[in-house]
């Protein structure tokens, strides 16, 4: 792949910002309670008077009730207080609502906080290109006029202004376009401009906040929309091609807030926004920052954009997958091209030795599952690297060693 254009004759000496390494241990889940209903009691007969057996049972049934009647009341306590205690104690007045007021107000804050602070990162691409103008968003991630942004909002541009939030204007270059998902490096001649901290899109937890910010149709610039993370590892087709490893989120991501950020309650960067679904209302993408971080660390550096390539067409295995081909594996690589061969001529697959039907499943000892697919292992490491790939083969288990090579622009 080549630079659209090099608008600098040195390389960059700004490091990227990160934020500390997030806690590995989450909380686990409540276990699902039982839920069944307790049976009806037979109705007394027409004497009014049960059996002496049927009147120690009920004797019983009534102590019984007295007792979750208690437990009821105790445990309405005893969760007012948890609530209390979740909420920080009480505050001396011993308003519980005042409490939970106090929390949504905190909660607030946060998001307020995370705006302030990420807002003068984000700018306004107005782009000018042989189909026509476009106006996107992008992401300063270096203070001296790095921006990371969608390959789709810059691609073809012949002229292109970034506008801070601050006011000012720069016109726009195109260091480089990515081979891999919609990504692209823009630079503008300025320093000491404000940038964005880099989070890690590894450690993302479904149900976890996200807040988008960009520039919904080109005119609400700096605009923030909030919700959580829907889900992790979509893949979709867009016109730029197919996208794996997407984040999900139902925080509003419009048109126009395309290269803009997705970050988390902490106010770092876990994602660049990148498409939205035209079928339903809710459902936005953002293309995990862990995915972007090396291309934007080769602009750093000077260098020119590259991905490393191993060249082989695959299935991402799931259990419905494995059941429907009848594989013993369920998940994994699988290689297979469908009507043609799932190995391309002359890649490093096939010099490596790689072959249709084989099932790639650990990439240098790492389990390729739902949350590590196969593509986001790969792009940790540089065109050139050597790197062990586990490969299922006939029943059993080989590694191969393959030499990444770089991957082409189609």
């Amino acid at each position: 792949m080549s630079k659209a254009s090099d608008p600098t004759d040195e390389r960059s000496q700004e490091t990227l910002r990160f934020e500390p390494e997030p806690a590995e241990n989450p909380q686990p889940w409540v276990e699902k309670l039982d839920d069944g209903y307790p049976k009806p009691e037979p109705l007394l007969g027409d004497g009014g008077e049960a059996p002496a057996e049927k009147r120690v049972s009920a004797i019983g049934r009534r102590a019984i009730l007295g007792l979750l009647a208690l437990s009821l009341i105790f445990g309405a306590a005893g969760g007012a207080g948890a609530t209390v205690l979740l909420l920080g104690g009480f505050n001396g007045s011993g308003d519980i609502g005042e409490q939970i007021r106090q929390t949504l107000v905190s909660e607030q804050s946060a998001t307020v906080s995370v705006a302030e602070r990420i807002s003068p990162a984000i700018v306004t691409l107005e782009v000018t290109g042989v189909d026509g103008e476009a106006v996107g968003s992008g992401v300063i991630y270096s203070a001296d006029g790095w921006i990371v942004t969608n390959r789709h909002v810059v691609e073809g541009a012949t002229a292109m202004t970034v506008h801070l939030e601050d006011g000012r204007d720069f016109p726009g270059l195109v260091y480089g376009i990515d081979t891999l998902t919609d990504l692209a490096i823009v630079k503008v001649e300025a320093t000491g401009l404000t940038a964005a901290t880099l989070g890690r899109s590894s450690a993302i937890q479904v149900g976890q906040t996200a807040i988008a910010i960009g520039s919904p149709l080109g005119v609400y610039t700096n605009s923030v929309t909030a919700g959580i993370i829907s889900a992790i590892g979509r893949e979709i087709t867009t016109e730029s091609g197919r996208l794996d490893g997407l984040l999900q989120t139902d925080a509003a991501i419009n048109p126009g807030n395309s290269g803009g950020a997705l970050v988390d309650s902490s106010g770092a960067v876990i994602g660049i926004n990148t498409a939205i679904s035209t079928e339903g209302a809710g459902i936005g993408f953002a293309i995990p920052i862990d995915i972007a971080r090396p291309i934007m660390e080769q602009a750093l550096a000077g260098i020119e954009l590259s991905r490393p390539w191993i060249g082989i067409r695959y299935v991402a295995l799931d259990r419905r997958t494995a059941a429907e081909n009848n594989l013993t594996l369920f998940q994994g690589a699988w290689i297979s091209g469908g009507t043609e061969s799932g190995i391309v001529p002359g890649s490093p697959a096939e010099a490596a030795g790689l072959a249709d039907g084989d099932i790639i499943t650990k990439v240098q000892g790492v389990l390729i599952d739902e949350q590590h697919p196969l593509q986001d292992l790969l792009v940790q490491y540089s065109p050139g690297a050597v790197i062990i790939l586990d490969v299922l083969r006939a029943g059993a288990t080989v590694q191969i060693s393959v030499t990444l090579g770089i991957r082409p622009d189609q």
